[in-house]
């Protein structure tokens, strides 16, 4: 009989029981890091539209367009973004930080790529 004939402070605790069990060590669940989150998203689309720059120059045999430039650089700023995020999010307390590890390497690799292509093409 759950909740029939028990007071509100009986049900809650009843309540916290459940969840306690379905945790590993009675431990809560950590929700993702909010920074982390859009910190990943930040710095894969940068690594997406760098490789996609790279790819179009790659079939255009060096013929690229100023756009391509453009967005090269908007993919620098926004894995550049995705670090400064991934950084700040390892700062929110009581949070899963997985997203905040994948999005620091990924901008990271974004953002050397981008200056060794830069680097490179100024030689």
């Amino acid at each position: 009989m759950f909740g029939i004939g028990k007071s509100a402070e009986e049900r809650q605790r009843e309540k916290e029981r459940k969840k306690r069990g379905a945790r590993k060590y009675g431990q809560a669940n950590f929700k993702h890091s909010r920074m982390g989150i859009v910190s990943c998203i930040n710095s894969i689309g940068g690594l997406l539209i760098l490789a996609g720059c790279i790819f179009y120059a790659f079939m255009a045999r060096g013929n690229a367009h100023g756009i391509i430039g453009g967005l090269a650089v908007l993919s620098l700023v926004l894995s550049i973004n995705g670090v400064r995020l991934a950084i700040r999010g390892f700062r929110e307390r009581e949070r899963n930080y997985l997203t905040c590890k994948i999005g620091l390497p990924a901008g990271f690799v974004s953002v050397i790529l981008f200056l060794a292509i830069f680097i490179g093409g100024l030689s």
